[in-house]
């Protein structure tokens, strides 16, 4: 016992050890000179470093200057949906365009072990021949709202827009502020905050009159003129009949600074603002408001997207405006109209204090089949007062890990809820979770909620692509980082080691797998159906699971030999295309996921017991197990064989004994265990109780006698006992005189069947015997 736990404990430490060793990874340094020259695109050449951001000079094939090479790392360190910031290579030209933009690092999780680098690969292709002066947004444009607009779309990643989006704002905020500084000649410096410190009382007029709210007219004349000798001047025949119209009546201004926003926004939406502030606290505020024809947006715009009427420009370079997808309500004395508010990130260089210009689109459509389309920008130029804001120090950016935990931490505390809830039920409250009434119930709806919040909504299907991971960076081939920037994963992971040393594999693999689940759900589906089941043999069973350890070593020498072939090894495992992605992959992926789905409506769970690698690992892990959990008796096995025969495992010997590296912890065998009607054992101990008690309820009562004129009776009233004592005579129960015990004369049988008498005043009845001759018959 002492050896058995020393060495358990010998492999939790070693175990512990591994994840202690994988959080000390850290994010890969900045790239030095020569690995930054390998990655520079022809004809262009590494020059110099230009400051200590890690920004260098371009040179071209003449040894001249030709624009800038940096990393998005070092300048706009912004936390991915990991946590950690997305590193990215960046060349441009001196006019600001884009001539390469490569992946240098990441740990988004998505792209990690879900989709793979090749998507973030190809979308960072798309900013190739683009300016930084161009507003370039992520996504979609839907119906008309790009007619006309000047924003230009990159088309985002499937399952990752926060990932894709946080690259883009990554690349934008460290290429502005190299355009900035380089070309415009304006050092950026730590962003501005509103100052809640000023605690002005401020109403509209105030506002109007110290230029803090400004507006834009534009009249149907002047939108006229705007279009005139142009083939649209004559496309909006409302502007023509009613030419000292509004066409554009627009106030803005900022409500960043707590002073100007109580001056303008009734209590609900100054709560709503407050909220707003809360969870993005690095955007801007632009509280707009239309009175005229513009409308602000085209017909077709989606909320929470990139305005296609509205663009903005500070220093000659475009500023990334964004809907906030919030009603707005004013006070009284402000005036009415369309409102709109607008976020703009401080981090990508903005800074509401310095002269910006916001700019209305008008948009005219000449023809019928294919218009054309114009456009007229009116401007409006804005600037706060630097007295309402305040500008901190270089902020220092928390931790990777501790970023990460922040970003998910309502999703956290769901899956740290949900798991002390399974740990109660599988751990305390094993037998009332095991009883059948409960168990089914209880089970399936534990397992959609796996399938739907930790698979589908917090992306936590645990794979063999993470133990890769470790032996890469065990080898010194890459870094752990995504256990740290994944916390949700992290938990899960951490669930499954305490599963380990608890109960055994069973804890995931049986209650927080979400394909497992899946696989679970399509074998009922299939009961339902009545389909066939099939099931191999014992000895199949046996010879089958040999494909788990198969896959498992498969991927173990592909990751030491072919390390870059590891990750379309590891697609062995259907989770990212069923789990990850939500099927929305390539066919061939779909296919082979549903394969096995339906291949589980037909044999139980045939991916889990069979082929995946994953399961191998965690049979090893099993290994840490300190306990025999499932109780057993000195009767399973020899002679009773049901648990054996219904685990749907094979997790059973014949010996009765449980083989916990195949268990999955469903319970099957602890229900039947302790429930009376089904364990056979429990049902022969109840037989033989029930046959006892009806063996003595057959048994002669004892009832007391008494003797009256020779003859012996059981109690009763005086007036019965001449009737009872012929019945006596017939059944052969007298008493001669001197005689040591009743006569054992031959009885009749009693009608009722009772051959032990049992009325008041009946005589004792015995066998029958040969009767004396003693024996009279009574008067």
């Amino acid at each position: 016992m002492g050896k058995g736990l020393a060495r358990r404990i010998a492999l939790l430490s070693i175990f512990i050890l591994g994840l202690a060793l994988c959080s000390r990874s850290a994010l890969a340094d900045p790239l030095d000179r020569e690995a930054l020259a390998g990655m520079i695109v022809p004809p262009y050449a590494l020059g110099e470093p230009v400051n200590d951001k890690g920004v260098w000079t371009l040179l071209n094939s003449g040894g001249a200057e030709a624009g800038y090479v940096f990393e998005t790392g070092p300048l706009a360190p912004l936390p991915g949906f990991s946590g950690a910031p997305i590193n990215m290579l960046v060349t441009i030209d001196r006019d600001g365009r884009f001539l390469d933009v490569r992946l240098v690092s990441h740990n988004e999780p998505i792209f990690v072990s879900g989709l793979g680098e090749a998507p973030l690969r190809a979308f960072l292709e798309q900013y190739r021949g683009h300016s930084i002066r161009e507003p370039l947004v992520v996504g979609t444009p839907y119906g008309e709202a790009a007619s006309g607009s000047d924003l230009v779309h990159l088309d985002g990643v499937t399952k990752a827009t926060a990932s894709v989006r946080i690259a883009h704002e990554s690349i934008l905020a460290a290429t502005l502020a190299v355009a900035r500084e380089k070309m415009q000649g304006v050092a950026s410096g730590p962003p501005v905050h509103p100052d809640p410190s000023v605690d002005e009382h401020l109403d509209w007029a105030m506002l109007v009159e110290r230029g803090l709210a400004r507006n834009l007219k534009v009249t149907n004349a002047v939108l006229d003129t705007a279009f005139g000798k142009t083939v649209w001047a004559h496309d909006d025949p409302e502007a023509t009949a009613d030419p000292d119209g509004l066409f554009l009546d627009l106030w803005a201004v900022d409500i960043g600074p707590p002073a100007i926003a109580r001056a303008v926004l009734d209590e609900e939406s100054l709560a709503d603002l407050q909220r707003l502030a809360r969870v993005a606290p690095d955007d801007e505020p632009i509280l707009l408001i239309e009175a005229g024809r513009h409308g602000l947006v085209s017909p077709d715009f989606v909320r929470n997207t990139a305005p296609d009427r509205l663009a903005a420009t500070q220093d000659g370079l475009p500023v990334a405006l964004r809907d906030a997808d919030m009603t707005v309500g004013v006070r009284e004395g402000v005036p009415e109209g369309t409102t709109m508010l607008l976020r703009i990130d401080r981090r990508l260089g903005f800074d509401p204090t310095r002269d910006w210009t916001l700019s209305a689109l008008a948009v005219r459509l000449h023809g019928m089949l294919k218009p054309e389309i114009g456009s007229a920008h009116f401007p409006l130029a804005l600037k706060a007062d630097p007295t309402f804001f305040t500008r901190s120090g270089i902020a220092t950016a928390l931790p990777p890990w501790q970023a990460a935990m922040v970003s998910r931490k309502w999703d956290l505390a769901a899956l740290g809820m949900l798991l002390a809830g399974l740990l109660a039920a599988v751990g305390p409250g094993m037998r009332r979770l095991a009883e059948p009434t409960v168990l089914r119930p209880a089970r399936l709806a534990f397992l959609a909620l796996v399938i739907g919040f930790v698979g589908w909504w917090g992306q936590g299907q645990l794979s063999i692509v993470t133990p890769l991971a470790v032996l890469r960076a065990a080898s010194g081939g890459g870094n752990l980082a995504v256990l740290l920037y994944d916390p949700f994963s992290l938990l899960i992971w951490g669930a499954a080691i305490l599963g380990f040393v608890l109960w055994g594999r069973g804890l995931f693999c049986g209650w927080l797998c979400p394909f497992g689940a899946m696989q679970e759900f399509a074998h009922h589906a299939g009961r339902l159906l009545r389909l066939p089941q099939w099931n191999p043999s014992p000895a199949w069973d046996g010879r089958l699971k040999a494909g788990a350890w198969l896959s498992l070593a498969g991927l173990l020498a592909v990751a030491i030999l072919a390390p870059e072939k590891a990750e379309t090894a590891a697609e062995i495992e259907p989770f990212k295309t069923a789990v990850t992605t939500l099927f929305q992959r390539e066919w061939y992926y779909v296919a082979y996921a549903a394969f096995w789905l339906l291949l589980a409506m037909v044999t139980f769970k045939g991916f889990c017991r069979y082929v995946c690698p994953l399961g191998a690992l965690m049979a090893i892990g099993g290994f840490l197990r300190l306990r025999r959990w499932i109780p057993r008796r000195a009767q399973c096995g020899s002679p009773c064989q049901l648990c054996r025969v219904r685990c749907p495992y094979g997790a059973i010997r014949k010996t009765g004994e449980i083989a916990y590296s195949q268990c999955f912890q469903c319970f099957d065998c602890v229900s039947i265990h302790d429930d009376a009607a089904q364990c056979v054992p429990l049902v022969l101990a109840r037989r033989k109780r029930v046959s006892a008690r009806r063996r003595r309820a057959h048994e002669p009562a004892a009832i007391p006698l008494h003797r009256r004129g020779g003859r012996l009776f059981r109690g009763g009233s005086r007036r019965n006992h001449d009737l009872a004592g012929r019945h006596a005579w017939r059944h052969g129960a007298c008493r001669p005189a001197g005689a040591s015990r009743p006569c054992a004369g031959r009885r009749r049988p009693d009608r009722r069947g009772d051959h032990g008498g049992g009325g008041s005043g009946q005589p004792v009845q015995e066998p029958l015997r040969p009767q004396p001759a003693e024996c009279r018959r009574p008067p």
